[in-house]
């Protein structure tokens, strides 16, 4: 099917990307260079594209989807030992990835080109080309660790239905201005690139987070009208005491990426509504191409907690655990999401690839939700976040939430009849009171671990497999 990417060159001499330096790239250069990279590989290949929020990377993406060859987009943060296993795994035709990396592990692959910001593409020395899917355009990691051999399928059809319904809900023109604050690799960061490419907008692409003094001088410079982010973003953004900063230009924000506490969903949307700005909640997953929800602006303040309603081209039923629908209002049920951007399913090795659509539309989410009277659905928690302690069902994502009001830096896990607490301070006893008071539930269903620090991945995503046994 025809792609948004085929026609970016009608955008002429507008400005698409802006680096981290501050050098610009019209639509017209976006095109060249994209096509000078794609140039040495043939269509229908498999490429691991080693990418950071660079320019370059992004005139490798488009030129890959433009000639129909299929990337694995691996943030550039992966560890030698992560992007070797997947290699063996995968069995990649070609590898685009920076000169430095380069290194006798890639002894199967050989240099074919090199290109701007130091990459360089490498093609496999035997030839040998991983059987493709036809419909199948880009691979993604899941939201977990980027060494897991589980990947995402997507579509063409995914990602130009999934774009288009991003750009229609937030009504993305050709004026709006992006800054990156997510890597391009994690399904939500990539949304952002997509939509303001499809409508002839830019973007200003860096790898500094927003502690660093660079990201705001980037900012004050070249005045981005938008950006998004996870909660871990949000928390930062109240630690930076984002209602003191004077944002020429903004006009909205898009959250997204994980549940943000109420607390912080209500503090931005007033410090927004103060500055003019639309705060936009959405709800999505890597399965799902990036969204599948947003909530309107104007229901920020009546709806406060919602995930809102489905996106254009979308639907929503809830799931009781029979796999009944519900359809009673204030009933919790399993999410389930139906709409052309779900993708085609997963893929944990090679010949994975070739599979044809496995969901058929049809995402069972693992969200447990609910829909008030007006068709507007809130997330409660995780189907596999849910544990019986001596007969009594804990939602452990309210624990959570418990110990994050009380002020502990925590997170919970566990098994029927055992709640696991991680914790970064010794204080044992006084979440163990706090819990018993709060859940009723005896000390013995406790086990309290102290760790040096709560695994993220590069996203703020807790990475619950890296926590100890």
């Amino acid at each position: 099917m025809s792609i948004f990417f085929d026609d970016l060159g009608c955008y002429g001499d507008r400005a698409a990307l802006i680096g981290g330096a501050g050098e610009l790239f019209t639509f017209g250069e976006l095109v060249d260079n994209s096509s000078l990279i794609a140039a040495s590989v043939p269509s229908r290949s498999f490429v691991f594209l080693v990418c950071q929020n660079h320019p370059v990377c992004v005139f490798a993406y488009v030129g890959f989807l433009r000639k129909r060859v299929v990337p694995l987009l691996l943030n550039y943060t992966i560890s030698d030992g992560q992007l070797l296993r997947l290699i063996g795994v995968y069995l990649p035709s070609y590898i685009f990835i920076q000169r430095d990396r380069v290194s006798d592990f890639l002894g199967d692959y050989v240099e074919v080109g090199g290109f701007l910001g130091g990459y360089v593409l490498l093609c496999r020395r035997d030839g040998f080309c991983p059987l493709l899917y036809d419909e199948l355009g880009l691979v993604l990691t899941t939201s977990g660790s980027t060494g897991s051999p589980r990947l995402v399928r997507l579509s063409y059809q995914n990602i130009q239905i999934n774009t288009e319904s991003i750009i229609d809900y937030l009504n993305i023109t050709a004026d709006e201005r992006a800054i990156t604050t997510m890597p391009m690799s994690y399904s939500y960061g990539l949304s952002i690139i997509n939509t303001h490419l499809c409508a002839g907008g830019s973007i200003i692409m860096t790898d500094l987070t927003l502690m660093d003094r660079g990201f705001w001088n980037l900012f004050n410079e070249f005045l981005p009208t938008t950006f998004g982010g996870v909660p871990y973003i949000y928390e930062m953004l109240r630690k930076l005491r984002f209602g003191r900063m004077r944002l020429s230009g903004l006009r909205y924000l898009t959250q997204a990426g994980g549940h943000l506490s109420a607390e912080l969903v209500g503090e931005f949307r007033d410090i927004c509504a103060g500055k003019s700005i639309r705060f936009v909640v959405m709800y999505g997953q890597t399965e799902a191409t990036a969204r599948m929800s947003y909530l309107p602006f104007d229901k920020s303040y009546e709806k406060a907690g919602s995930i809102g309603i489905p996106i254009p081209n979308g639907q929503f039923k809830l799931e009781d655990e029979e796999g009944n629908i519900i359809n009673s209002a204030e009933s919790a049920g399993e999410l389930v999401y139906y709409g052309p951007n779900v993708s085609l399913g997963y893929a944990e090795e090679m010949s994975d690839l070739a599979k044809e659509d496995e969901n058929g539309g049809v995402l069972k989410t693992g969200d447990i939700a609910k829909r008030d009277s007006d068709g507007y659905y809130y997330i409660i928690g995780r189907k596999k976040r849910f544990l019986k302690i001596f007969g009594n069902r804990i939602n452990l994502d309210e624990v959570d939430q418990i110990l994050k009001n009380a002020g502990y830096d925590a997170i919970t896990t566990g098994k029927d009849d055992q709640l696991k607490i991680f914790t970064t301070q010794n204080c044992e006893d006084k979440i163990k009171s706090l819990l018993t008071e709060q859940l009723k539930l005896n000390q013995s269903a406790f086990k309290i671990q102290l760790i040096k620090n709560i695994p993220r991945n590069d996203n703020g995503k807790i990475l619950y497999n890296n926590l100890p046994e």
